[in-house]
């Protein structure tokens, strides 16, 4: 996947701007409230920093994935939960809220976590790249496509409150559209890339997809979290934001990109299921999501 217009300038854009309108939805409250009720996010979190990067892994080992791909697989394992994850848990009647909270408070923590993780794969399967980078520039892209888009929106949400209220699902959806259609170009622009090495990360990715919310599933139901709160965290995991992965590993080197390329191909086909099977548990009388 060659670092075009579309990698390295529309899909970080496209990134931002739906970081932004997840700033819209969320308040200095919001993050106050996590102090008061932590064991949902501290779950959830726990799963994203520790188990999906840990699997990621895990599985690269057991598949013998070249060291590229490898890599690739872990930085989309260390990757935080995206807003899809936030839109099909609110289909599967989950705690939207504790969703939106854990993508906001991941993605700002991906900060620390991409560039650590990222690092560690390079060194723990001897990964020969084909350009020689800083870690210090991929946690400032970081920064700039997560943390600071973020902040922007929260900020207008307090200034504007009605505003922001009003517009929010708008400008999400637009943002959603945006998004979407950016990542199937960034896909597209490199089939021939992505498809001569779906064989080879298929597997792989979906072992990720499908272990990361199994095993968080039945972490957070350990954890006494309740079906609702389960169906959140599990959907975190099954949605990881692959467009910062992509974002991230392409200036790097392309193949870095090809395992969150093939997982954006079916991820939405297996967390949609997901969604489906627990929305149908969730609908039993109880507290709103």
């Amino acid at each position: 996947m060659q670092d075009s217009i579309v990698t390295s300038v529309a899909l970080p854009a496209a990134l931002a701007a739906i970081m932004a309108t997840l700033g819209l939805s969320l308040t200095i409250a919001d993050f106050r409230r996590i102090a008061a009720q932590p064991r949902g996010v501290f779950i959830g979190m726990a799963n994203l920093l520790v188990i999906s990067p840990l699997l990621a892994f895990s599985i690269a080992e057991l598949l013998g994935l070249p060291a590229l791909l490898a890599v690739g697989l872990v930085l989309l394992g260390a990757s935080p939960g995206g807003t899809m994850a936030n839109f099909l848990t609110h289909l599967a009647r989950g705690s939207t809220a504790l969703s939106v909270t854990i993508t906001a408070v991941s993605s700002v923590c991906a900060l620390v976590v991409v560039p650590l993780y990222l690092s560690l794969a390079i060194d723990r399967f001897d990964a020969d790249l084909a350009t020689e980078f800083e870690m210090l520039p991929i946690v400032a892209k970081v920064f700039a496509i997560t943390t600071v888009p973020l902040a922007i929106g929260m900020a207008v949400r307090a200034k504007r409150t009605a505003w922001a209220l009003a517009n929010e699902e708008r400008a999400k959806r637009l943002a959603l559209g945006l998004f979407v259609g950016v990542v199937v170009a960034a896909i597209a622009t490199e089939f021939d890339v992505v498809r001569d090495n779906f064989a080879e990360v298929a597997a792989a990715t979906f072992l990720l997809n499908v272990l990361a919310m199994t095993i968080s599933f039945f972490v957070s139901k350990a954890a006494r979290l309740d079906n609702r709160q389960a169906t959140a965290v599990a959907l975190e995991l099954g949605i990881h934001n692959n467009a910062l992965a992509i974002a991230i590993a392409t200036p790097i080197d392309p193949e870095l990109a090809v395992p969150a390329a093939v997982y954006a191909s079916f991820m939405f086909i297996t967390g949609g299921a997901f969604a489906r099977l627990m929305s149908r548990r969730n609908a039993a009388p109880g507290t709103p999501a």
